[in-house]
């Protein structure tokens, strides 16, 4: 068998198969999480009293992260073992149908308690199809990639984080402002979860074009897939799980810190309106997508490892800073909190994909990074606003910037014990 060489993908049609793909993915997982504070309560849970319809909703939303290392072992397993083509076109296949059912969803009153079940089955859907879509798009840009360039593709995956967000944020808020309250309701919601179909269709266009990647087609050659990549991920390359997922946590932890909790307690605690804290969150999101390709071309200069650490360490000093900066009562200073929380953000989440795929071989590197990846998305940000506002009222918000100071801390040292194989790569 001959080894299909890079170029068999075209760059662009590499880059936008993997980016379209996450952003997909990421505006489905975004547009949900709108819908369950807004529009879920209401329709789907209207037998509980308001602030328990609110919380079982926020339960469904939490299902998906629940579901998606189930979703990382299951499309891991057959990334590895059939190739990572087939498997991301699964993945895609699996959250966006998962998404417009939704959409078209009938509510509790016109199907009675079956309306909330369908939801959590169709938020289970979606977890599980993220849980193996982000995996296979870094491999897919990261395995074409040629040397000394392993970390900029690998960020293309990556962007799709924030423009998923900013779509999702900009189509609700267009929604919102020339729709009336009982039209969005009723009607207005649907929209975004029936409009990705068609995104959903151009991604499975452009990923159908493309032919499997180099890595694989050499683990094909030489016969070495493993029976069970999960089973080997754990068992034969437990330090690789265990410090690829503790150095990642701090990705998510601050994510999450600076999207729901300042959220919450900015509109809460601090006076802000809704509108304007949502308008300071989305120019936030923008220099999270600045930080994004910065930190790529730093971490293909520099070393991914190097990168990553010297990121983690401006979180901690960050961390330091953030009561003041969030608590000033200045909404300039306020926004400028936002907006250097997320670019830090950028810049430990632009190379963080290259770097879990290069601590894993190619033989069970599906699996290995994504499961990292979504463990860490369950440590870093299932209890992070919940255990942030807890501290916050208790102690004061300077124990929430102490809080992101030791996932900084602990990540950093992850990183530290790991970097060989991080700034080297194993396949490389």
């Amino acid at each position: 068998m001959t080894i299909k060489p890079a170029q068999a993908n075209p760059v662009r049609r590499i880059l936008t198969a993997s980016l379209i793909g996450t952003t997909i993915e990421f505006f489905d997982f975004y547009i949900y999480a709108t819908a369950a504070v807004l529009v879920f309560p209401k329709l789907f849970f209207p037998a509980a009293d308001p602030a328990s319809a609110t919380l079982q909703s926020l339960a469904t939303f939490a299902l998906a992260f629940f579901a998606r290392p189930l979703g990382a072992a299951l499309f891991g397993h057959f990334g590895d073992r059939k190739g990572r083509k087939a498997t991301l076109v699964a993945a895609l296949m699996t959250m966006g149908p998962s998404t417009v059912a939704i959409g078209l969803l009938p509510s509790y009153q016109s199907i009675g308690i079956l309306a909330p079940i369908l939801l959590s089955i169709f938020r289970f859907g979606q977890g599980l199809g993220l849980g193996g879509e982000w995996g296979g798009a870094v491999l897919l840009a990261t395995e074409n990639a040629p040397p000394g360039k392993k970390a900029w593709y690998g960020m293309f995956p990556q962007l799709g984080a924030p423009i998923g967000f900013l779509l999702s944020s900009a189509i609700f808020f267009i929604l919102s402002e020339t729709l009336t309250d009982a039209d969005f309701l009723s009607w207005g919601w649907r929209i975004p979860f029936i409009a990705s179909a068609l995104l959903v269709w151009v991604g499975l266009y452009v990923r159908l074009k493309i032919t499997e990647t180099p890595d694989f087609e050499k683990v094909k050659e030489q016969k070495a897939q493993v029976k069970v990549p999960v089973l080997d991920v754990f068992v034969k390359h437990t330090k690789a799980i265990v410090l690829g997922t503790i150095a990642t946590i701090t990705t998510f932890l601050l994510f999450y810190l600076m999207t729901v909790f300042t959220l919450s307690w900015g509109t809460t605690h601090l006076g802000y309106s809704r509108h304007s804290f949502l308008i300071g969150q989305m120019i936030s999101v923008l220099f999270f997508g600045f930080g994004i390709p910065i930190s790529a071309l730093l971490a293909d200069k520099f070393g991914r490892a190097n990168m990553l650490m010297t990121a983690s360490a401006c979180i901690f000093i960050f961390g330091l800073f953030f009561s003041p900066l969030f608590n000033s009562g200045n909404w300039t200073v306020t926004v400028f909190c936002l907006v250097l929380g997320m670019f830090l953000m950028g810049l430990t989440y632009g190379p963080i994909g290259t770097a879990l795929a290069g601590i894993f071989p190619a033989t069970v590197r599906y699996t290995g990074a994504s499961l990292a990846f979504t463990i860490a998305g369950i440590l870093g940000a299932s209890l992070t606003p919940a255990l942030a506002t807890k501290l916050a009222t208790d102690y004061g918000l300077h124990y929430v910037g102490y809080y992101l100071c030791l996932s900084a801390a602990l990540t950093f040292l992850a990183l530290w014990a790991s970097r060989k194989s991080i700034q080297d790569g194993v396949s490389e």
